[in-house]
């Protein structure tokens, strides 16, 4: 079409300078047609010429809040003093904002460097890019256009922040944790008791805090009774603290457009349990997939580290056809929540490692989700209420 639209251009042009020339002043239409066939070539060769010539570039904020603009700078420069007609830069961003990003044309005859702004709304929450995919060097009013040779600026990840629900205590599957934490708490209370010091508290090891040990693995509740900074060691707490496991699964063979609607649901589900949980001082392992494929655990005790956590998941691209490998991620542990958006028949090779079904739960996007398993699944309703389906 755009080809199509250059012909018509040219053809109507060339229909006007024969007219003028052989119907309404012979003279001027040598001059003009001589002009006609002069113009295209210095065109060509300044187009050309700038394609070695441009440099683009652009900067942004690195997360956004959903429902506001992703403001992005672009810079464009040119080296030398030789004049470039026009070029026209093409932005683009993924599925997660809005798609009315248009191309921009600058004129840079008289200037080195040129500089504009977009404004890009983010529509959903969850990991996105912005990029420039394409940039030319245009000419004779439109009618050539060549990609520019220098490199391309490299695609920014970008996070959009989703609102993160408050839930309820009395919500059944925040429950159904706590009832299982404390039965596991009185079992190991009963079973190593002798074991631990008057720094420990049921269940878990402690020890004075020392320089270096991180501040998320200070129990705050103890540390307030004592008046000092307590550590909890992970090796003892580890049996007695539940898993939540984040499971984000894109298959290649949805639209990109819907995946991403369905990773913020999961996205705002497992973050909003996990901020009750730890701000009922129940510690949690937290389990994802990290940017370079690995399977992290992190222990989430500190009631300020899930939004933390959050910005690390949000910063993670999301890869097709890909799920959570917890091979390596099998002990024991109290209770297990795995959030997945995908928990049909390839859903399999996640379960397959779980020791404890009975103490195992899944929660999905909604009542109409998928369950191939005999777990129980949950789903977070629009009143922010995990429901069985």
């Amino acid at each position: 079409m755009k080809h199509f639209k250059s012909i018509i251009s040219v053809l109507a042009v060339a229909f006007l300078v024969y007219i003028f020339t052989f119907y309404i002043d012979g003279e001027m239409g040598i001059i003009l047609l001589a002009f006609v066939a002069f113009a295209p070539l210095v065109s060509l060769f300044i187009t050309l010429y700038a394609r070695n010539r441009l440099k683009v570039s652009f900067s942004c904020d690195a997360y956004v809040p959903k429902g506001s603009k992703l403001v992005v700078d672009v810079k464009v420069e040119k080296t030398g003093a030789f004049p470039v007609s026009v070029v026209e830069i093409c932005p683009y961003a993924s599925e997660i904002f809005a798609q009315n990003i248009k191309k921009r044309k600058l004129c840079m005859l008289n200037e080195n460097k040129r500089t504009f702004r977009l404004e890009i709304d983010s529509l959903v929450g969850g990991n996105g890019e912005v990029g420039i995919y394409a940039v030319y060097s245009c000419g004779f009013l439109g009618f050539m256009k060549f990609a520019v040779k220098t490199p391309l600026p490299q695609p920014v990840s970008v996070g959009v922040i989703p609102q993160i629900p408050e839930i309820k205590s009395s919500s059944q599957l925040f429950r159904a944790i706590a009832d299982v934490v404390l039965t596991s708490d009185d079992d190991e209370e009963n079973d190593t008791a002798m074991l631990f010091s008057a720094n420990t508290s049921p269940g878990y090891e402690h020890r004075e805090y020392e320089h270096g040990d991180p501040l998320k693995r200070i129990n705050w509740k103890l540390s307030s009774k004592k008046q000092k900074l307590m550590v909890r060691l992970d090796e003892a707490a580890a049996s007695v603290q539940p898993v939540l496991v984040l499971d984000l699964y894109r298959n290649g063979a949805v639209p990109p457009v819907n995946a991403v609607r369905g990773e913020e649901q999961l996205i705002r589900s497992v973050f909003g349990l996990l901020d009750l949980l730890v701000k009922q001082g129940i510690a949690c392992n937290f389990v994802y997939r990290s940017a370079s494929g690995e399977t992290v655990c992190e222990s989430v005790d500190n009631p300020d580290y899930p939004n933390q956590l959050l910005l690390k998941v949000l910063a993670i691209k999301v890869v097709h056809d890909k799920r959570i490998d917890l091979s390596n991620n099998s002990g024991s542990f109290c209770a297990c929540v795995i959030a997945t958006t995908d928990a049909g028949p390839g859903f399999a090779e996640v379960t397959h490692y779980i020791q404890d079904p009975e103490n195992t739960s899944i929660i999905g996007l909604s009542f109409a989700s998928v369950n191939t398993t005999s777990l129980k699944m949950w789903y977070l309703d629009e009143d922010n209420n995990f429901k069985m389906v």
